[in-house]
């Protein structure tokens, strides 16, 4: 069976990823499942052009073919792509803001990530609040830069881990919720062959 695909056309394949499933297969014969194979049941041609965190659920794009993946990959790398998450984070936020930390990974960790201010690499995310709650924020998030795990790590860098997350948040507040509060809910880019901006939403399960 096929992921969900939202959209298709003969370049471009759109799906949501669910919480829990790998975006592509991880070193292990457990870890083969993922959306992308998934995906290649009925879209051979599909072809990775970026990844989600397992942890996370939401939109991803990927390119039908070696062409259109040449010009997604280059789309991205030059920062055309536009994505927004949603997330509930631990405290209160107000306003808007962004969170300008360098990020690299914690090697004796892996897959973890760390703010290094001397050999990280420069990692940017705006942040926006959406809604209050009693102890919790709802915001949007807009990663500028693309590194691993940043949205998780720059939101915990600050006081306001995701609810959720098994890596960065503290026990008590990971506990809030059966899993990541993270949703990647928009994904704006231009179209690999007419160059026409296209847009896409997914409403955040949580």
């Amino acid at each position: 069976m096929s992921g969900p695909v939202i959209y298709i056309d003969d370049h471009i394949l759109v799906a949501e990823k669910p919480a829990g499933l790998l975006s592509v297969p991880g070193r292990l014969p457990e870890n083969k499942d993922c959306l992308i194979t998934r995906l290649q049941i009925d879209y051979p041609d599909a072809l990775t052009v970026h990844r989600l965190d397992m942890a996370t659920s939401g939109l991803m794009v990927f390119a039908r073919g070696p062409e259109t993946h040449r010009t997604l990959s280059k789309a991205f790398a030059e920062r055309q792509v536009s994505k927004r998450y949603i997330a509930v984070v631990a405290g209160e936020l107000t306003g808007d803001g962004e969170v300008d930390l360098p990020l690299i990974t914690d090697w004796p960790n892996r897959p973890r990530q760390m703010v290094d201010p001397d050999i990280g690499k420069p990692s940017l995310t705006r942040w926006r609040v959406l809604e209050n709650a009693e102890e919790t924020t709802r915001v949007e998030l807009e990663p500028v830069t693309g590194r691993s795990h940043q949205l998780r790590v720059h939101m915990m860098a600050i006081g306001h881990p995701i609810l959720g997350d098994v890596f960065y948040a503290p026990p008590e507040i990971e506990r809030l919720s059966p899993r990541l509060l993270l949703h990647a809910a928009r994904l704006s880019l231009p179209h690999p062959v007419s160059g026409e901006n296209i847009d896409f939403h997914s409403a955040a399960p949580f």
